[in-house]
This record gives C-alpha cells, sequence and structure tokens, in this order.
C-alpha cells in the first residue's frame, strides 16, 4: 500500500459532496464519512455541499487538493474534473476522460467489447426502437440509464411488456437508455486502490437483482469478503476488473462491478469512479480485508491526489 506522510502534507481538503444528481442523498453520506475520517486524522479538511456556486467557493477557498465524492453526474463523469484541472486543484480518483468513459455504460462496454473483454450484449433504446426485436435478440435483459450509477432508474425484464415498462422508467433519468443481457449467477465487485486490486466482494440480495434498496436500504443483504471462490477463479476475476478499469484510463481508485455466468465465466457490468463509503459501501468492506480500517483507506485514497496523473 501507499506510505502516508504527515496530516499536514495535505495542506487544505475540500471535499465535495451532495451535488444535483440522482445520487446526491448516498453522496451526502459518503461525503460526511469521508470529511469526518479526515478530521479524525488531522488533516484540515472542509465539506462543500456542491451546487452552482461550487467554483467559486473553490475559488475562495483556495484548497491545496480535493476529495472528490460526487456520485453519479456532475462528480463522477468528467465534468468536475475538468473544471478542478482548469483550476489547477489537484483531485482524487480518476482524470476527464477516464470518468466520462466509466460513466458512460455504451462507451466503456464499446471499449471492453474491442479489446475482448467480456461485457454482455447490449442495445441502445430510442423511441424508434422495435422493443419485440430487441427483446429476440438479447432474451430477458437488463434496463439501464447509461450515465447513472446506484442502480437508479434500472430495471429488469423477462418479457416485451416489462421491456417497454423498463425503458419508460429508465428515459425519467437519462435520454439515453441501453437493454443488456440479463446474466444470472453470482454478483461481484472488485476495489482497486492505487495500483492494488483489493480482495474480491460477492454480494447476494433477497431480490430479483442487486438494486438500490438492495445496496442503501435493505439489512438482509450478505456480503462475503474475500468471496467464496477458488484461487484460479479468483485471480482471473482480478485481472479482469484490473484489465477493465485500465482500459478506460482510471486512476487513483474504483471499483468494477462483474457478474458470473453458470458456466463460470466473468462478466463485465460497470466501473465506478467516486464509489460509496457509507455502512453498506463496498470498497471499505473490501480494504478492511486487506487490513485497511476505514480512516486509513480515506488516507490512502486522498494521497492518490499527490501524484502524477497518468
Amino acid at each position: 500500500m501507499i506510505e502516508l506522510p504527515k496530516p499536514e502534507a495535505y495542506g487544505r481538503v475540500a471535499v465535495v459532496m451532495g451535488g444535483r444528481s440522482a445520487e446526491r442523498e448516498i453522496s451526502l453520506i459518503s461525503g460526511r464519512a469521508v470529511l469526518e475520517a479526515l478530521l479524525r486524522r488531522g488533516v484540515a479538511a472542509v465539506g462543500i455541499d456542491a451546487d452552482r456556486s461550487l467554483l467559486a467557493r473553490l475559488a475562495e477557498l483556495k484548497p491545496d487538493r480535493v476529495f472528490v465524492i460526487l456520485h453519479g453526474r456532475d462528480g463522477e463523469d468528467g465534468k468536475l474534473q475538468g473544471a478542478l484541472e482548469w483550476m489547477g486543484l489537484p483531485y482524487t480518483g480518476s482524470g476527464v476522460l477516464a470518468s466520462a468513459l466509466a460513466m458512460d455504460k455504451i462507451r466503456s462496454k464499446r471499449v471492453w467489447q474491442s479489446l475482448g473483454l467480456a461485457t454482455a450484449d447490449f442495445v441502445t433504446l430510442t423511441d424508434n426502437s422495435d422493443l419485440a426485436a430487441v427483446f429476440a435478440q438479447l432474451g430477458p435483459c437488463f434496463v439501464k440509464p447509461v450515465s447513472e450509477g446506484s442502480s437508479i432508474g434500472i430495471g429488469g425484464a423477462a418479457t416485451v411488456a416489462e421491456l417497454e415498462q423498463a425503458w419508460r422508467t429508465a428515459r425519467r433519468f437519462d435520454p439515453v437508455v441501453i437493454a443488456e443481457t440479463w446474466i444470472r449467477g453470482r454478483e461481484f465487485t472488485v476495489a482497486i486502490l492505487g495500483e492494488t486490486v483489493l480482495p474480491v466482494v460477492e454480494l447476494v440480495s433477497k431480490n430479483a437483482f442487486y438494486d438500490f434498496d438492495a445496496k442503501y436500504v435493505s439489512d438482509e443483504t450478505r456480503y462475503f469478503c474475500p468471496a467464496d471462490l477458488d484461487a484460479e477463479s479468483t485471480r482471473s476475476l482480478q485481472a479482469l476488473a484490473w484489465d477493465a478499469y485500465q482500459s478506460l484510463g482510471c486512476s487513483g481508485w474504483g471499483r468494477v462491478d462483474v457478474m458470473q455466468s453458470s458456466d463460470g465465466r466473468f462478466w463485465l457490468l460497470e466501473v465506478n469512479t467516486a464509489p460509496g463509503m457509507t455502512s453498506h459501501s463496498l470498497v471499505p468492506m473490501a480494504a478492511r480485508a486487506a487490513g485497511l480500517d476505514f480512516d486509513t483507506l480515506v488516507l490512502q485514497i486522498l494521497q492518490t491526489s499527490m501524484g502524477e496523473r497518468p
């Protein structure tokens, strides 16, 4: 892991949270947890709930670096990263291009397909889509807003009628929507910190899939870390996650979500470049399995803002 300097080496840190996306409330919980951890460890940190005055507030505060814990649009899609680059402020997480690519499910999947990395077949849905033909191609499928996270707006479809309803729901959150083949099987996530791939987490939900309720509300969702996989499968999964992360140019920290089909094959879902840091979140869980408590994890993430961005 990363050798940490004294707290004063970080200077003043702005923890940017909240924002205007559908994931605002989750971001606020994550941001407060990060802010409290930094303060406990003696870092001069200040929390900022992002709104339209964010850049003016940053200019006034003059922080030495920014801990980006905005989830979803505006904070995880490259917009904030571009503004911080313009202002000359170092920040945590991936850069502009990687953030934008990872947030866009269509373009990230196209990158993976071009490199031969396994990801489910998909179709972009529009007002003119022949949903019966889409269902004939994909079979049972998931419908997702292209640029949302936290399973917001996602729905499963086992019939053409359900596909239409799921599309209408997803379209409320994003004008661009995809349907992808529903891979039934085990669900895993792989966190990455700096150059280290952390232990694999398996998620088991009583819901039809790992939805918003299973992620943030339910106490019945079960997590297994390290996941119950043999050594070869673990290495294969971690290598796939690393390749997916690297292929988009991601850096600093992140989380790769993966399904395993009944034949044992792993399939990429998406990469999160500013994952949750709540009590139910998966990166802190993986870090604990690697011997890192929450406060140390937060400092390790902050430390990634100290070097040159790839």
